[in-house]
């Protein structure tokens, strides 16, 4: 039996719960091994193995309120633990490993959780690294013994029944169900809060606005997405790849999953769409690749502006008015806007002439542009719209926004901005809206560099640059220049290119446009710090102190 539920009282394990009534022997979860193997999981036996999961957490000692690290493999005991902990009202704490560990251990200090719950590995690292040191009572080792931490999992189910029935709690819709940690790639990791509204609403964008039905099967590459898939009523197919690491993944591997399991929805972030379009070279290839993505509807890119040719090259591979959904947000606020390719590719001319990157319509919030401004803004009637056309701050607000990050109070007063009962996120971007109401993303707030009077946002710099062929790509940096701030152009060149000449024919393609004019400072860099997940975010940071320490190679005009 359900939990009655509410909207203002809830529990987002009831979709899993309808989708297991309704179709208990449908796939949930498929997950594919390096020996090519899949292990599978229908709804009706992840409801069931989830609701043993929780009474067997209940009886060690995580219970409700408790929070609890997560770190498990995206797999069948992934979703078997998430699903638990929402059921038994344990707030599951996530963050990417690939933040690295001096980040995972301040995140899980920030988090103080009640629980551990990973792998061996993940307990080893807890263990050596000293992460929630002071405030973890209660550790549960995932496919392993427990003598890596507290107690192992299957010993814990052993005392649990098959039959054991679990009645999941039902939360208020503004109650805290998940923190899960940013990536710190443009700044520190913070711990986001989730509510179950907020999931609600993100499972209510997933179905209206991108037409995902029970039934689908859904190329699972991005774990917090792939939860949906169950959700939804969809399979969720767990290729073999390092999930925080997607620019290492064999498409090969992904293709065949794709294939056995006739994936209708593929999540694919920058780095993965590149090497997807990469892939298929010969003739052969192409033809052979084309068969085996014949089954997708749809395509979802996030995490990072694509680029558009990547794109219209991946395009090719897929069936007939099949689209590549470019989804702009943030762990903060998710989806905020949508864009498909057909519509991306008109806008191509126009982003390659400084207009920055289109990243469509609002899907389920509000967006604002605000003129930029320095440090915490407290109340709403204290902004004023920025003119049409007009780079700003960009500001959202909806039902798929966090309220707030977790036990910081000082991120938050900073993000939000109080508007009568709701508030307004600020995204960290800079952007303008359009005639026709579409949002243009022209980089990070904190990444323009401003001197001489005059402003510089790196996407509408970057991209008309990267025009030259003899680029492969851009990074606008500042450095201090001991008279004030000096705006530089990192470059990555393409093999073979005169350096001399690029620089010289940079500088003229810099002065024929508003947007670059000025920018008059080179320097060739061997290859951008890149974060690992997206292969997409430059660490700007470090590419202005490297910039800064090598001045007497900076190339001038």
């Amino acid at each position: 039996m359900m939990p009655v539920e509410s909207e203002h009282s809830l529990n987002l394990c009831r979709h899993l719960q309808q989708a297991a009534l309704a179709r208990p022997t449908d796939l949930a979860v498929a997950r594919q091994h390096r020996d090519g193997r899949f292990e599978e999981l229908t709804l009706a036996q992840l409801d069931k193995l989830s609701d043993r999961i929780a009474l067997a957490l209940e009886m060690h000692g995580i219970v409700a309120g408790m929070k609890a690290v997560l770190m498990v493999t995206p797999g069948p005991e992934f979703f078997a633990l998430t699903f638990a902990l929402f059921k038994a009202g344990i707030i599951p704490v996530m963050a990417d490993p690939g933040m690295g560990t001096a980040n995972l251990k301040a995140c899980l200090d920030k988090a103080a959780p009640d629980a551990f719950i990973g792998i061996p590995r993940a307990q080893l690292a807890r263990r050596l690294l000293g992460w929630g040191k002071a405030t973890i009572r209660r550790s549960v080792t995932v496919n392993g013994a427990g003598l890596w931490g507290g107690r192992a999992l299957d010993q814990l189910l052993k005392r649990i029944p098959d039959d054991g029935h679990y009645c999941a709690r039902v939360q208020p819709a503004d109650a805290l169900c998940a923190i899960l940690f940013t990536s710190g790639s443009t700044g520190e990791p913070k711990g986001v809060c989730y509510s179950h509204g907020m999931f609600e609403a993100q499972i209510r964008v997933l179905r209206e606005d991108y037409g995902i039905t029970p039934g689908e099967a859904d190329l699972a590459t991005f774990p917090l997405f792939a939860l949906f898939g169950p959700a939804l009523g969809m399979t969720s197919v767990i290729p073999d790849m390092d999930a925080s690491r997607p620019i290492k993944a064999d498409p090969g591997k992904l293709l065949n999953a794709v294939e056995r399991y006739q994936c209708s929805n593929l999540f694919l972030n920058p780095a993965l769409l590149a090497k997807f379009a990469a892939y298929s070279q010969s003739p052969e290839q192409l033809v052979r690749v084309r068969r085996q993505l014949c089954s997708v509807r749809r395509v979802i890119s996030a995490g990072a502006p694509a680029d558009v040719n990547q794109i219209a090259r991946f395009c090719r591979l897929l069936p007939p008015g099949v689209q590549v959904f470019n989804s702009y947000g943030a762990t903060e606020a998710l989806p905020v806007s949508r864009l498909g390719s057909d519509e991306l590719l008109t806008t191509a001319a126009q982003t390659d002439a400084g207009a920055g990157i289109c990243v469509g319509n609002a899907v389920g919030v509000d967006i604002r542009i605000a003129p930029i401004t320095q440090g915490q803004v407290q109340q709403a009637s204290q902004l004023r719209d920025a003119a049409p056309g007009e780079i700003g701050e960009i500001l959202v607000r909806g039902p798929v926004v966090s309220p707030a990050y977790y036990d910081n109070p000082a991120a938050t007063a900073r993000a939000k901005v109080a508007d009568g009962k709701g508030f307004w996120h600020r995204m960290g971007d800079v952007g303008y809206l359009d005639d026709a109401g579409r949002l243009w993303m022209c980089g990070r707030l904190g990444h323009r560099v401003e001197g001489a009077g005059k402003v510089w946002f790196t996407l509408p710099c970057e991209r008309i640059l990267n025009t030259h062929p003899g680029v492969r790509r851009t990074a606008l940096v500042g450095v201090d220049s001991g008279a004030g701030v000096q705006p530089v152009i990192c470059v990555e060149l393409q093999p073979g290119a005169d350096r001399p000449a690029v620089f010289r024919e940079l500088a003229t393609l810099a002065e024929s446009h508003e947007q670059t004019r000025g920018l008059t400072h080179f320097i060739v860099h061997p290859g951008f710090p890149m974060d690992v997940r997206h292969n997409a975010k430059i660490f700007r940071e470090k590419l202005a102190l490297w910039t800064q320490k090598r001045g007497k190679w900076v190339w001038r005009s």
